[in-house]
């Protein structure tokens, strides 16, 4: 297990409440950590397609099918799991 920290990117969406916050993750807790920009725009993307598809078979409105409220954040994981946008805000599992 590596000791460094390493430089990567996650999704997030600003909410009303809490400002901020992951909206992938795998399992409940766990940030999905992408090690490209690229990875994670792609991630965007592949939900949007989604969502319009399900628009097209008639399972979601219009305005939902076509909002995308994602964008890819620059972060850095530490080995304990942990992870911190460029702004310092902790993202993850609380301590």
């Amino acid at each position: 297990m590596s000791t460094t920290p390493r430089k990567g990117f996650c999704i997030c969406l600003n909410t009303f409440f809490q400002g901020p916050t992951l909206s992938v993750r795998e399992g409940e807790c766990v940030p999905c950590f992408f090690a490209t920009e690229v990875e994670a725009q792609r991630e965007i993307v592949d939900n949007a397609m989604t969502r319009l598809q399900e628009f097209m078979d008639g399972e979601r409105d219009f305005d939902d099918a076509i909002t995308v409220e994602e964008y890819v954040v620059p972060v850095t994981v530490h080995p304990d799991g942990s992870v911190f946008d460029e702004d310092g805000r902790r993202f993850g599992k609380d301590p």
